[in-house]
């Protein structure tokens, strides 16, 4: 097979699984992995792809990649819908307390089942404490919630308040379960994210909630983002649209993390 129809195949795989894998490319294509390896140095400098260790991601698909909300709410919709249900599930119509919603597409989605939550018993309110601005409005409406939105400086790329204070605040709050998005989920690593700022507010969530419960969707299994947040020993529960690998699953099981496949 010619460089070039190795070129494309790499880049097709790539197009379809977002990682690739030296072993893996090599055995498909029956050459060795120094070959692989130089033609992906190759496809690097072309600016077709990223290095990582073991293989290669999409370009711009590194430890500092950021999406913005809008970006971001397309894709894995179907995923995260069903994530949102299993998570709302979570906050029964007998749920007495009160809930944080960490920014981010997935915690929204969850925000939007929550929206049309009614208590089992008349007069009874459910507390809502969130630093992102679009999960405010999708519940200010709501006749059952006390929504309590946190001040900041708000993120243009997230739309979320984050800073000092907003930390601060937090850290004086302790609600019954808090919702908190990642945008990297891995055995070794934890949970991460890009952005120290949007990471400082996610520990803050993790170490004044009662219970954590992490939302991820699959195409966050197995990544790892800048800033760690949490270690898989600090959360209480995984929803997620598809069972973890076979590193990971025993990683969350040996923390004593919970998953709940949607």
């Amino acid at each position: 097979m010619y460089a070039l129809e190795r070129h494309d195949s790499i880049l097709s795989s790539l197009r379809s699984t977002g990682r690739v894998a030296v072993a893996d490319l090599a055995a498909r294509l029956d050459v060795t992995t120094e070959t692989i390896r130089r033609d992906l140095d190759a496809l690097e400098q072309a600016g077709a792809l990223q290095r990582v260790h073991g293989g290669a991601v999409v370009s711009g698909h590194t430890s500092v990649a950021e999406l913005s909300v809008a970006e971001r709410e397309g894709r894995s919709g179907p995923g995260k819908q069903a994530i949102a249900r299993a998570a709302a599930r979570l906050v029964p119509s007998t749920f007495v307390g009160s809930i944080a919603l960490d920014a981010g597409t997935t915690t929204a989605a969850v925000a939007a089942e929550l929206a049309s939550w009614q208590p089992a018993t008349v007069g009874t309110v459910l507390t809502v404490v969130t630093n992102a601005v679009p999960i405010a409005a999708l519940l200010q409406h709501s006749p059952h919630i006390d929504l309590r939105l946190l001040g900041g400086r708000v993120r243009g790329l997230t739309s979320a308040a984050v800073g000092t204070a907003t930390v601060e605040q937090i850290a004086a709050l302790r609600p019954d379960i808090a919702f908190v998005g990642t945008n990297g989920l891995s055995a070794g690593f934890g949970l991460s994210t890009p952005d120290e700022l949007e990471g400082a507010v996610k520990t803050a969530y993790v170490r004044a909630a009662r219970r954590v419960v992490a939302v991820a969707d699959s195409s966050k299994q197995g990544e790892e983002a800048l800033m760690r947040f949490a270690r898989l020993d600090e959360i209480d529960t995984v929803v997620t649209d598809a069972p973890p690998a076979a590193d990971l699953a025993e990683a969350l099981a040996s923390a004593d993390v919970e998953v709940i496949v949607a």
